[in-house]
């Protein structure tokens, strides 16, 4: 336990979460490489707060404007309004000091999917019921003026996700780079429904009710197909971090995918599932060559394999998801 700074100690006293400032325990939680996030107990409750961070904490440099704390924030109220039971509730927010604070969801009764992927269990129900989800939010969004104005987020998306993910990855396969910014710009370009922009098994949690979402701090009027292929990236990438589980986490990427997927009304899915489809490849190469790679794949035999699979498929790409999947499953089968 510690005690957290002065400016938030104070703005928790203002906000009515704390009487005493000089009383309150803090625990740092996990909060990935874009924020702080602590546990904090005080006057006999506990609750959740998260503060962006403007450097974030990776090897290379990648700064990101500490604004999208408000857009989380605004994620998590609309998200709320769609599917209730699928976030945690804000208790406070001050946009000046870059936090808020929300209730705090003990592991012991909500443990993070990603944790539950490690262990290998992969339920192909609860992956499907990821999938719905989001298509509920990006369905309940879908062509919305008043969203689309809130969240008119282009500078952060692109700081945050475009360029450290397709544009740095563009710059380490050069062969590669007029289909990966293409990707970036057409991507940026593509107004249709409320985008999460983080959907990763760390960030959601196994609800007694089902997935609960966080971290919306990419949150985004966009291209719906983004959340999709962000989510159906990490299911792929499991593979090498638990290689007996793999028949699990594919069964698991096919069921999110469907589910999704027939639950696409705003435009017909066949549009949705190329754009993911385009998506992915570049998403997946991302995870091993980008700003962020991912900290299980860790041999270079194994990013090899990323490499063989997702290159052809970003200079040729795909018009289905099961297309990227069998590629990637003849991969490992060698």
């Amino acid at each position: 336990m510690e005690t957290i700074d002065r400016e938030l100690a104070a703005w928790l006293a203002r906000a009515g979460l704390v009487e005493d400032p000089n009383a309150i325990i803090a625990e740092p939680l996990t909060g990935g490489v874009a924020s702080d996030i602590w546990r904090v107990e005080a006057g006999g409750r506990s609750f959740a707060v998260k503060r962006a961070l403007e450097k974030l904490r990776v090897a290379r440099d990648w700064h990101a404007p500490i604004s999208r704390n408000g857009k989380e924030v605004e994620w998590l109220l609309q998200a709320g309004r769609i599917v209730p039971d699928a976030v945690p509730h804000v208790l406070a927010q001050d946009a000046e000091v870059g936090a808020f604070a929300m209730e705090y969801l003990r592991p012991e009764d909500h443990p993070v999917w990603k944790a539950e992927l490690r262990a290998g269990r992969a339920d192909p129900a609860f992956a499907a019921a990821v999938g719905r989800v989001i298509a509920a939010i990006h369905g309940a969004t879908a062509h919305s003026a008043e969203i689309a104005a809130r969240f008119d987020t282009d500078a952060i998306f692109h700081s945050i996700r475009l360029e450290p993910y397709l544009e740095a990855t563009a710059e380490a396969h050069p062969d590669l780079a007029s289909h990966l910014m293409a990707l970036s710009r057409e991507t940026l370009a593509t107004k249709i429904a409320l985008v999460h922009g983080d959907v990763s098994p760390k960030n959601i949690l196994v609800g007694p009710k089902g997935p609960i979402f966080l971290d919306a701090e990419c949150a985004w009027y966009g291209d719906p197909a983004f959340d999709l292929a962000f989510c159906l990236n990490h299911l792929l990438l499991k593979c090498l971090w638990v290689p007996t589980s793999r028949d699990d986490y594919l069964a698991a990427f096919d069921t999110l995918a469907k589910a999704y997927l027939d639950a696409v009304g705003w435009e017909p899915r066949e549009k949705v599932e190329v754009r993911a489809a385009r998506l992915l490849p570049g998403l997946f190469l991302a995870r091993v060559d980008g700003k962020s790679p991912v900290e299980y794949v860790t041999t270079e035999p194994d990013r090899d394999r990323v490499r063989r699979v997702a290159r052809p498929l970003i200079a040729t790409p795909p018009t289905t998801l099961a297309a990227i999947r069998d590629a990637w499953e003849e991969e490992l089968s060698k």
